[in-house]
């Protein structure tokens, strides 16, 4: 294509003004008034104090907004482990006021500690949900962040193909009659390998940002799901509370404040051994137990790894689960996509799927019926929890050869009930329940339900099975008293 004619800033065609001439020694001399020179200067000055002023504190309010927010997140952590200890204290004052006896007035004073108790709790859960609300926030920033690096690489490779592609059409021939010196030639075939070798860096870089936003749409997914978990659970803590108040004003509108008339009340609702062993244990993962078959399937896991097997039976009791969904999918098909997420399959291709076939097929299961934990219906979360305990394949092959060696069962099977209360006994230990205090355990139970987010599950899913431990401590001394009578 010929180039366009140039036309001067008057209008004119270049062709008019072709044969003008410079004229190098003339110069015009500019005389500016001292009055505009001062004018001048005061603009220049007012100038740079609007961009002193604007421009750079515009800077350092972002840098002061993102300093503000990790200072409050700190904060945030210090008041939730304020609150973690007063929990622990009023939790004391439960387990005096019960070991006092059974009088009204202990039970009076219980049942005050425990609405204290609950207070601090939900005050807890709103903290929590304030940190978690940072971390989705910073989590979206990243994604963005990822994506914008994901197609600037893009862009690049794409770039290094086409120079790639030309080069290529040229020919070796082509490349060595094109350049007139020796040197020339060999300076240019480096630099083709060298494009070449960026290609390369650019492609594994390429891979790298691709895995690095899967696993924060993952972190994104649990941190959504962690935002509507603790909701669920503000709202049972405080129908909590309101049924230990009205317990409380109900105890006291019968009894009249009279002992003798409480002591009447509490012979009936007392259970029994007998009615304590014929109850139904209702596991997590699925299916069901009896207490007192669940509870010697606990009490081996205990003697073998120190965790207590009132903790063993918490963990693994159906009712200390935020809505788990368990026992419902196929591992090789998400129900939810593509209408909600982005990952065709329930468990997690490269990390499950292979061990979770090498399990089944060890077992003689057939995969496409053996059911697991469906995955969470948002963005990159993907499930495959199996059996009573709820480990993901990748986990469960981690301590499979530990539960073996305790258990004597070899394939071990995520949904034999032994196999399943030894595999709940070695997490909690490995994460600090053997032998721990109140608060250690209360972590071990938030490790066992969320991992790495384990902090953002203290007030709720550790607070709920540490409740429940202490329900199942009840159970398992009146069934022991029983039995030594």
């Amino acid at each position: 294509m010929k180039p366009k004619a140039l036309i001067d800033i008057k209008g004119a065609h270049s062709s008019k003004i072709r044969n003008a001439q410079i004229n190098l020694r003339y110069y015009r001399i500019i005389r500016i008034p001292l009055k505009s020179i001062i004018s001048i200067g005061l603009l220049i000055f007012v100038i740079a104090s609007f961009f002193n002023s604007v421009i750079a504190p515009t800077n350092g309010d972002a840098f002061a907004a993102q300093t503000n927010a990790a200072d409050e997140r700190k904060a945030l952590e210090a008041q939730l482990t304020q609150l973690e200890t007063q929990i622990d204290n009023y939790q004391g004052k439960i387990d005096q006021y019960e070991k006092q006896g059974s009088s009204l007035k202990s039970e009076i004073n219980t049942l005050n500690a425990k609405i204290s108790k609950i207070n601090l709790q939900i005050k807890a859960i709103t903290l929590t949900l304030q940190k978690v609300n940072y971390d989705l926030s910073a989590t979206q920033t990243q994604i963005a962040t990822t994506t914008s690096q994901i197609d600037l690489k893009r862009q690049d490779i794409s770039q290094i193909l086409q120079a790639i592609y030309q080069n290529d059409n040229q020919g070796f021939l082509t490349i060595l009659l094109t350049h007139a010196q020796i040197s020339d030639f060999f300076n240019e075939m480096n630099r083709l390998s060298s494009v070449q070798d960026e290609l390369r860096s650019n492609v594994e870089d390429l891979m790298n940002l691709n895995n690095q936003l899967s696993d924060q749409k993952q972190s994104l997914a649990s941190e959504k799901q962690d935002v509507m978990s603790l909701k669920t659970y503000q709202e049972a803590q405080m129908q909590a509370i309101q049924q230990t108040k009205s317990d409380k004003n109900n105890l006291l509108a019968v009894t009249k404040g009279q002992e003798s008339k409480y002591k009447q009340i509490l012979a009936v609702t007392q259970q029994t051994a007998a009615q304590i062993r014929s109850r139904i244990f209702q596991l997590i993962g699925g299916g069901q137990l009896s207490f007192g078959d669940a509870y010697k399937f606990a009490q081996i896991a205990e003697s073998k790894t120190g965790v207590k097997a009132s903790l063993i039976l918490a963990v693994l009791d159906r009712e200390s689960a935020l809505g788990a969904n368990v026992g419902k999918c196929r591992y090789d098909i998400n129900p939810y996509y593509p209408t909600r997420a982005s990952n065709p399959t329930t468990m997690s291709p490269t990390r499950d799927i292979p061990i979770f076939l090498q399990i089944t097929s060890a077992l003689g299961l057939d995969p496409k019926t053996t059911l697991v934990s469906c995955p969470i219906p948002a963005d990159g979360a993907y499930g495959g929890a199996m059996g009573p305990a709820q480990f993901i394949p990748s986990t469960w092959d981690i301590y499979s050869d530990r539960i073996a060696s305790l258990t004597g069962n070899n394939p071990t099977s995520p949904w034999n009930d032994e196999d399943a209360f030894m595999a709940t006994a070695l997490y909690l230990k490995d994460a600090g329940a053997a032998g721990g205090s109140l608060y250690a355990e209360k972590v071990a139970a938030a490790k066992y339900y969320a991992g790495a987010r384990w902090y953002n599950y203290m007030s709720t899913y550790g607070a709920a099975v540490i409740d429940r431990a202490q329900e199942f401590d009840q159970d398992i001394a009146t069934l022991n008293g029983q039995t030594s009578s």
